[in-house]
């Protein structure tokens, strides 16, 4: 099935080869085309680029009677802004249970670490999820993902972590692949996070052993995770646990993912170096050192400013990762204690209080996620691109900018997603 899409207006296509770094991500004579293009769109995958004069000449008018709509479609965005399908690259997914009492905990003055030793924290989450059935984590799953697609995000990581068994690790990988499987959903990329928290019963050198001997066989014989990640954090994996367990991993064949310095600078960034893994996420307060090393190692930085939103800290300074040349990207962090899917929120964020040019906040949500995340397809996604997926998203305005300034509710009117039209 052909889609055509004429009278495109600006079109944010952020073209090109592997991730931005500097003053290239503000470069808007090469990443946004002017008003006049036209989409040509076969079966999931961008066929042509061209300016719009050009693609109707060949297939007609929209609605005109030389369509033969039975094999092509052909639309007009009437000026209307695209830019590409947005890329979640940190969630934790699926997981059951509420802890908005911790907000209160929080504002009384309590550390994340004192909120987990009254029984809150990570650990509240694994014993609801433990006493939700399959059926309703699939649910939550699902009604998680439409709400990202409405907010435009057409792909996104989604890590395990809230189980701490293997029996219960292994149900949510189980669980995250039958969502893979479903029509209209954006597509999923799975990471084992096993070392998330140290489950009751154990001391933590203790749960490294059993994920060492026990945990991480199972998941690299259920062949679900494509990456595994961990907690490196002062108070939860030390460097050198942290490194067993990725090494181990890597061996494995997986791909690796860490959370780093969320807290405070505890040397995760030094580690994410040695082990050059794929993207050290949160990375709150890594120091500018290591946030250099962590270039040059090949390393994408992956800010999640929702977390510090959500938790009352301050956000990193962002254009620091632009005047110094360094790869980095956006994401959600979905979790309980963060509940938002919105990537548009995410850039309003940057764009509307962190003083970021939403030009850098979109590439931080399109084109530099999609390098740490592949598309499930091996196609290339987050841009616009002849051969790349064909995933998008039409904005309710003529101008591309919109798509950070509409916090609230999604600034878009559709998506399409693997070459079909969603309309919201």
């Amino acid at each position: 099935m052909r889609t055509v899409f004429l009278d495109v207006g600006p079109l944010a296509h952020l073209a090109g080869n592997g991730s931005l770094q500097g003053h290239s991500i503000l470069d808007s004579n090469e990443l946004i085309a002017a008003p006049g293009m036209g989409i040509v769109v076969m079966d999931d995958t961008i066929e042509k680029i061209a300016p719009s004069a050009e693609i109707q000449d060949e297939y007609g008018a929209a609605d005109s009677s030389q369509t033969d709509l039975s094999e092509v479609t052909v639309l007009s965005l009437n000026g209307k802004a695209v830019i590409p399908g947005l890329v979640d690259g940190h969630t934790h997914l699926l997981w059951a249970g509420d802890r908005s009492r911790e907000l209160s905990w929080r504002h009384s003055g309590k550390s994340y670490k004192e909120i987990s030793n009254l029984g809150g924290g990570i650990q509240d989450t694994v014993k609801s999820t433990s006493q939700a059935t399959d059926e309703h984590l699939l649910q939550l799953g699902y009604a998680r993902m439409r709400s990202s697609l409405r907010s435009g995000t057409t792909h996104l990581e989604a890590k395990s972590g809230y189980g701490l068994t293997t029996e219960s690790e292994l149900r949510l990988l189980r669980i995250a692949s039958q969502l893979q499987s479903m029509d209209h959903l954006p597509s999923l990329d799975l990471t084992w996070l096993g070392a998330h928290d140290t489950p009751a019963g154990m001391n933590t050198n203790q749960y490294v052993e059993h994920i060492l001997s026990e945990q991480l066989p199972s998941v690299l014989e259920q062949g679900f995770a494509r990456s595994a990640d961990v907690f490196c954090e002062p108070g939860w994996f030390t460097i050198e646990q942290s490194e067993d367990i990725l090494k181990s991993s890597r061996a494995g064949g997986l791909e690796l993912r860490m959370h780093i310095d969320e807290f405070s600078d505890g040397g995760g960034g030094g580690l994410a170096t040695e082990l050059k893994v794929t993207t050290a996420d949160h990375a709150h307060y890594t120091n500018h050192e290591s946030r250099m090393e962590m270039e040059s190692a090949g390393v994408n930085t992956g800010f999640l400013p929702g977390t510090p939103y959500a938790m009352g800290s301050q956000w990193p300074n962002f254009n620091d990762a632009i005047e110094n040349d360094f790869t980095w990207s956006i994401a959600t962090d979905f979790n309980p204690n963060c509940k938002t899917l919105s990537m548009p929120f995410l850039g309003s964020l940057l764009s509307q209080r962190c003083s970021v040019h939403p030009l850098a906040a979109l590439v931080a949500a399109t084109r530099n996620p999609s390098e740490t995340t592949p598309h499930p397809s091996g196609k290339v996604h987050g841009r616009i691109q002849e051969g790349g997926i064909a995933n998008f998203n039409v904005l309710n305005a003529p101008y591309w900018e919109a798509w950070c300034m509409q916090p609230s509710e999604t600034p878009f009117i559709s998506t399409c997603l693997n070459g079909k039209l969603i309309h919201h």
